[in-house]
């Protein structure tokens, strides 16, 4: 395992000709209109006044079996063809398959729509016949929910419309940024050789000790996205005009209104969160300044941000980062290091860098094996190590809800929930590192990777929130140029980073690679990042007063996630999420690291 693995599919399927993936199609399918002719005959006479609970009952027990048979299947599938096209985007077969289900699998996009539609003209007996014991009670979260989103609907018939629209609409702007950038290959000198890098491999050498690598770095990626910014420039307009158009006709207060309530907290709370974050920028500015000093830079630019400082020459193979992440897991539970082993063994992790992969990193649960896949793009640095704690954090996080036998609508978790264990995984490692360092410049080198890391959760997350609100407001009146929305990401990281960075050399391409703006399902893919950064930080702090005890409670928290709201679940541990005061805390101990980093920088 020294050189970074490719991952093992075959408990999902062999291979794209396997009989069973052929057969659970078209059980899909099948399932898929049975569904649709029982919603005509058995569900909408229900919508009688007269008509009994109990006959509700049944249907709605019936809903929640079909859903969650269904979410299994189709998740294997769309897992499977998602794991090919995001680490080889040149195969054709995969792309096209995916392409062809996405439009078979509108029917049900469009159940779903008229039952959530249902669900809402059930007005208070939708409640009481939730009383009564059975699959629909213990999914009792999701189906008012269901209900209360449907106020945000079009008509029926719109609703089918738009979404038959979006894969020739949004969803295909979204699959041209990832072809663009995934298969972009760039030619780059190192070590005296001109070499062909994929183009997020060419990225990842901002984290190059050598500053000239870094610079030459920065200048070849701007040279490559100034060439590629007019198509990515279309790409982003064409979703984010679907997404203003869909929220006005659905009446929506604005674009950020549909992410609060995917996120399941409310505008008070994000408020204080920013408003807190907003407080502690010039404590991250006097940051980025020490770090300019350890540099022997005036000015921290920009392809210094993520520049490793302290002894950090050590390049790690992927065995050494492996195992230093089982250590530091075990120091916080045996369960999470025997997850994590399992992962490694059981070959989950996709992390070679290749041409046709895809930038970045995540994780997927693949409810149907109770597993989970990572891809990320290792490269053998210690911000990669960590890439690897974080996504096997999100593992640990699908692994607790497997554990507690939780349903595909049970485990609905929202993205400010969603980064609380792979932030936490991360908490854990760097604070048991730096428990064992003694020499001052290594662990200068820890501080560093702990706060650059939160540096860019808070600070940079920030600016991209501000941005992609700027983006939504101007979108609104007309298309923006290439040069608009280059602008408008200056804009927002001069007011984030202010003088803690060169102000002439910033990034103003720092939207064309991210997917998250490429989304019309999920905007604002940015302050959950935050939110879960600073949510996992205070629920550490927890565990620093309550030590094995929190173990536990933890667990069930991560198996609830997809059950409650935000605010409840904070609560279980005493924190008050719409409290300023929280955030405050947890960003001050990200302050403590950034004080120590500067008394021994």
């Amino acid at each position: 395992m020294t050189t970074p693995p490719r991952w093992d599919l075959s408990n999902i399927y062999l291979s794209l000709d396997d009989p069973a993936l052929a057969a659970d199609i078209e059980d899909v399918k099948k399932t898929i209109q049975e569904a649709a002719q029982a919603f005509e005959t058995e569900y909408l006479p229900l919508l009688d006044p007269d008509s009994s609970l109990e006959a509700l009952n049944h249907v709605l027990n019936d809903f929640v079996n079909t859903n969650n048979a269904l979410s299994l299947k189709a998740g294997r599938i769309f897992a499977y063809l998602g794991a090919i096209i995001s680490t080889d985007s040149f195969n054709k077969a995969a792309e096209q398959l995916h392409s062809r289900l996405a439009i078979e699998m509108l029917p049900s996009r469009e159940l779903f729509v008229r039952v959530s539609a249902w669900l809402g003209a059930l007005g208070d007996r939708l409640e009481k016949a939730l009383e009564i014991p059975g699959a629909a009670q213990d999914h009792a979260f999701g189906l008012l929910e269901m209900a209360k989103e449907s106020r945000y609907q079009m008509s029926e018939p719109e609703e089918i419309l738009a979404n038959e629209m979006s894969l020739s609409g949004g969803s295909a702007w979204g699959n041209l940024q990832g072809v663009l950038t995934s298969q972009k290959s760039v030619e780059f000198e190192m070590d005296g050789k001109l070499q062909k890098l994929p183009l997020p491999a060419l990225i990842n050498l901002r984290s190059h000790p050598d500053a000239g690598v870094r610079e030459r770095a920065y200048k070849r990626e701007q040279e490559v996205f100034e060439e590629m910014k007019e198509p990515l420039a279309a790409c982003l307009n064409g979703v984010k005009g679907e997404v203003v158009t869909l929220d006005r006709r659905r009446g929506r207060e604005d674009c950020l209104h549909s992410s609060l309530d995917m996120a399941r907290i409310d505008r008070g709370t994000l408020e204080a969160m920013l408003g807190a974050i907003d407080d502690s920028l010039l404590t991250f500015r006097r940051y980025f300044r020490a770090k300019a000093r350890v540099l022997g830079c005036e000015k921290l630019p920009w392809w210094s941000l993520f520049a490793p400082v302290g002894k950090v020459n050590k390049e790690y193979t992927f065995d050494e980062a492996r195992d230093l992440i089982l250590e530091h897991f075990a120091s916080f539970s045996p369960e999470l290091a025997e997850f994590a082993g399992g992962a490694f063994e059981k070959r989950w992790i996709d992390a070679e860098q290749r041409p046709g992969k895809r930038g970045g990193a995540f994780c997927m649960g693949v409810d149907a094996v109770e597993e989970s896949r990572i891809m990320s793009n290792f490269d053998g640095s210690f911000d990669q190590v960590m890439t690897l704690a974080h996504e096997l954090g999100h593992g640990f996080h699908n692994y607790c809800a497997f554990q507690a036998g939780k349903t595909p609508m049970q485990t609905n978790t929202p993205m400010t929930l969603a980064e609380t264990a792979s932030i936490m995984c991360e908490t854990i490692v760097l604070n048991a590192i730096l428990k064992t360092v003694s020499d001052p410049s290594e662990e200068l080198a820890i501080l560093e990777t702990s706060i650059s890391s939160d540096a860019q959760t808070i600070v940079d997350i920030y600016s991209r929130f501000i941005f992609e609100k700027s983006v939504f407001e101007r979108r609104r009146e007309s298309t923006l140029s290439a040069d608009e929305i280059c602008d408008l990401m200056l804009e927002a990281q001069r007011k984030t980073y202010g003088d803690g960075l060169d102000m002439d050399v910033l990034n103003k391409f720092a939207w064309t690679w991210k997917p998250h703006y490429y989304s019309t399902h999920l905007s604002f893919y940015n302050y959950p990042y935050a939110f879960g950064c600073l949510f996992a930080k205070g629920l550490y702090s927890v565990y620093r007063e309550r030590g094995e005890a929190f173990v536990e409670d933890y667990k069930a928290l991560l198996s609830n996630t997809g059950e409650a709201q935000a605010a409840d679940l904070a609560a279980r541990f005493g924190i008050d999420i719409r409290a300023k005061a929280f955030w405050a805390a947890s960003l001050a101990q990200i302050g403590e690291q950034i004080e120590r980093y500067i008394a021994i920088g």
